[in-house]
């Protein structure tokens, strides 16, 4: 059996990645967050606070697939076609997990495991698991739409960081649930200073979420260089463009002590599909010599976008050039 990823079997990883991710995801919040009636940020903050305050009658799910099919729609004219299929799974699939998970998990599970334990201690785990769930999905190209969105749209217009505009709509949306009754799922009404209470929770779980965030996705985004010397070194070069997606870059060298010419490969790859791509080079040539280094910043296809010079277009600076150093195998087709 061959060790190549096929297209079928590597768009099946990521979903199925993605799915594990949401899963995570709504886990997180039906345990740990909604049964203590805690508020985070998002469109899964604002549909909490409406179930709160319907006393369970709205249910997160219903409002947070509403919110983001208007959001999803609005993106679609106005940032164009790049939220595709793989949002519209995970905004579907967390819409019917949020609901369906808060009928089928045990009371007695969320007793012992959630409540019991206190607001401050099931505020850092839901927000590990929700942001671990954010992050796996975001890893493999999903989103789970919500305010994100919206920071793009202000980001495309008015040159607002996402990131900060994120930060500033899930303050507000935690902040704003003071203004809103709120319903125990028992139905007793939650007192004053029990909500004022749940904002600081609320800012403390938006820190976690987004600390665990930027953990799953820099892991996911580490990045590798490989320099490979084999007398097959053509046909490595042809099946690792062809087969594996990666560019290569041939470098002339020679071997000092045989003095004989020799052909170095140059290869980056993502760190998560180095095994893949080691146990690949041995079948064509058992005999290949390679190392393997850690780089801290890859940009270009295939990587990370160059965020400084996008900016600069934004802003009118047409004469700003990217160079383009030769070699950097560019030309041969990347995929994450």
């Amino acid at each position: 059996m061959t060790v190549l990823k096929t297209s079928l079997l590597h768009t099946v990883k990521e979903y199925a990645l993605i799915t594990l991710g949401i899963l995570l995801y709504v886990l997180g919040w039906t345990i740990f967050l909604i049964s203590n009636n805690l508020i985070g940020g998002g469109v899964t903050g604002i549909s909490s606070i409406i179930q709160y305050a319907t006393s369970g009658f709205i249910k997160v799910g219903y409002s947070y697939f509403v919110i983001n099919a208007a959001l999803l729609i609005i993106a679609l004219f106005l940032l164009g076609k790049g939220f595709g299929g793989k949002t519209v799974y995970a905004v579907i699939l967390a819409s019917i997990g949020l609901n369906v998970f808060q009928d089928i998990i045990p009371a007695d599970f969320i007793q012992v495991l959630s409540i019991d334990n206190g607001k401050l201690m099931s505020t850092i785990m839901g927000g590990i698991l929700v942001g671990t769930g954010i992050g796996m999905t975001m890893s493999q190209g999903g989103s789970t739409g919500g305010t994100d969105i919206i920071a793009l749209i202000v980001n495309k217009y008015r040159g607002v960081s996402p990131g900060r505009m994120i930060l500033w709509i899930d303050v507000v949306i935690i902040c704003s649930s003071i203004l809103v009754p709120s319903y125990t799922p028992s139905g007793e009404l939650l007192p004053f200073t029990d909500k004022l209470v749940n904002i600081v929770y609320g800012l403390i779980l938006i820190t976690v979420n987004s600390t665990v965030l930027d953990m799953v996705l820099s892991g996911s985004k580490q990045s590798v260089q490989l320099f490979i010397l084999s007398k097959k070194s053509s046909e490595l070069a042809d099946a690792i463009t062809r087969d594996l997606h990666r560019g290569v870059t041939v470098l002339n060298g020679e071997g000092w002590y045989t003095k004989t010419p020799a052909q170095v490969l140059m290869v980056i790859t993502r760190k998560a599909d180095l095994s893949i791509f080691l146990r690949y080079v041995k079948t064509i040539d058992p005999d290949v010599f390679m190392s393997v280094s850690s780089v801290s910043g890859v940009y270009g296809r295939g990587f990370e976008g160059m965020r400084g010079v996008k900016a600069l277009k934004r802003r009118g600076a047409a004469d700003a050039e990217v160079p383009q150093s030769e070699g950097s195998g560019a030309e041969a087709p990347q995929k994450d």
